[in-house]
């Protein structure tokens, strides 16, 4: 296809999810992405880059190196009418389709190479440090946890959570599997607490929980829940389109309720299911298939439906352990790690993208 005569399809938001959208549709149509970084990161890679800053040579990769037949707009979509996307710096990008990709609000840096350089500093960061304070014990909090204890058996590390137990978004197995796995590497972990920042002066290594206690460390990293990228759609003409939480109603197409050419994918979607890299590649493929059919006039009634998947999900617990929440089953230990930790699945995303598992980039 001469991607001239081609439909125009704009994709907002270039993480785990509109990566897929560009790559697969870029021969298919006038395809542009528009992401306010220039790079594709692997989400949950990032932890690992922490700890060792090479590991984002691979994980962090420039849109180009696998959307090389489209547009890219590098900028934050400011708003959108219903023939045309609105970026934060005056640019208007007209669309026959549009798919919505942004995901969680997380500013980070537009190039690659001070991505890599904020990595090396958080490196330092920890390095630096004989004591850690985590904030969150969600999964970014635990994998993150998990990767100091192991790579730095010497540090004292404190985890405080608000939640009862860690990782409320899977069962409580895998959570006493977590906590008990931590009591092994020396991690303490407070629950039921907040730490409030706000009271804590710069240089100040003393930090007070909401139950009072004293928790003494020599820097802090937080990780809590980031806002959905959706906020920029309220004064939109999406703007009833938002349910309670700022999540986009889709229909079982993955297309917003009631319209026919806007998708939405990924964490911001009122899908009931977890929020995971790997789902929200499926619904890409989803889109895309959606897609295909309607740009080439097929019949909607023939559309792939995307149904929620059940709570599976592998949380990394360093280089080889992780615990593993699976249909009727919890696992820990080296097993599930065998699985994930390793590599991360960076190699089997960058292949997904089309590019070399094992070539890191200059």
């Amino acid at each position: 296809m001469d991607k001239r005569d081609g439909k125009r399809v704009v994709v907002v938001g270039g993480g785990i999810a509109g990566s897929v959208v560009a790559k697969s549709l870029q021969f298919n149509a006038h395809l542009t992405l528009i992401d306010p970084k220039e790079y594709f990161e692997i989400p949950w890679a990032s932890l690992r880059a922490m700890v060792e800053p090479s590991f984002a040579e691979r994980s962090l990769i420039n849109h180009r190196d696998y959307f090389s037949n489209g547009d890219i707009v590098t900028s934050s979509a400011a708003g959108i009418t219903e023939t045309e996307v609105l970026t934060a710096d005056s640019r208007q990008i007209p669309y026959d389709y549009l798919v919505i990709a942004t995901g969680h609000k997380d500013p980070v840096a537009k190039s690659r190479k001070d991505r890599l350089d904020q990595y090396v500093s958080e490196n330092q960061k920890i390095k630096s440090a004989n004591s850690i304070l985590i904030i969150g014990g969600g999964p970014t909090g635990v994998e993150l946890a998990g990767e100091i204890a192991v790579d730095f058996p010497d540090k004292k590390v404190t985890l405080v959570h608000k939640g009862s137990r860690l990782m409320e978004f899977i069962g409580p197995k895998a959570a006493d599997k977590t906590l008990k796995w931590f009591g092994s590497k020396g991690v303490e972990v407070k629950l039921e607490q907040i730490v409030d920042l706000n009271s804590v002066e710069d240089g100040n290594k003393t930090y007070e929980t909401s139950l009072g206690e004293i928790i003494e460390a020599d820097c802090h990293f937080v990780c809590t829940a980031k806002p959905l990228g959706t906020a920029w759609l309220k004064e939109t003409v999406l703007k009833n389109d938002l349910d309670a939480h700022g999540r986009i109603r889709v229909d079982e197409h993955l297309r917003v309720r009631g319209r026919k050419n806007i998708f939405a994918i990924g964490d911001v979607t009122d899908i009931p299911e977890i929020k995971q890299g790997f789902l929200a590649q499926k619904q890409a493929d989803t889109v895309v298939n959606n897609l295909m059919l309607l740009m080439e006039g097929g019949n909607e009634n023939k559309m792939k439906t995307y149904k929620p998947h059940s709570a599976l999900a592998i949380v990394s617990l360093g280089r080889k352990d992780a615990v593993a929440q699976l249909p009727f089953l919890t696992i820990s230990g080296r097993v599930p790690g065998l699985i994930k930790s390793g590599d991360l699945f960076v190699g089997k995303t960058r292949k997904r993208l089309g590019l070399q598992p094992d070539v890191t980039q200059t």
